[in-house]
């Protein structure tokens, strides 16, 4: 039996809740479900939607330490996002100041992909879909 359904959302937390919410909004173009100004943790909670179905929910916290720099490192590597034309993508983001690691393509999959980073140093990954 197959428990797992599906992705249903990734969690970011970021250190500007302003400069975070317009990357994942006007760059990337993400659709908000909602925000929330949780008082009691002087956080916003910012519930994105993905076009197909996924979400990603944008946290602020006062002060969180900022994450290691080394990809390697335990935990979560990195969030990848479908695409249908990485090098459209690549020119947009270029376009709004966000530099892009040269395409490459995986030797498994046969399948295009970059990287670039979100305004908190996060890797983010654009996959040819």
């Amino acid at each position: 039996m197959t428990m797992l359904l599906g992705l249903h959302h990734a969690a970011i937390i970021c250190a500007d809740y302003d400069r975070a919410r317009d990357f994942y909004t006007r760059i990337l173009g993400l659709t908000v479900l909602a925000e929330n100004y949780r008082a009691a943790r002087q956080s916003w909670k910012l519930d994105l939607a993905l076009p197909d179905g996924g979400q990603i929910e944008l946290f602020s916290f006062p002060d969180p330490p900022p994450r290691p720099n080394r990809p390697e490192a335990q935990g979560l590597r990195h969030l990848a996002f479908a695409v249908a034309d990485i090098e459209a993508c690549c020119r947009h983001l270029n376009g709004h100041g966000v530099a892009t690691e040269p395409v490459r393509v995986d030797e498994y999959t046969g399948r295009r992909y970059t990287f670039f980073k979100d305004p908190d140093g996060l890797p983010l990954e654009l996959y040819e879909a």
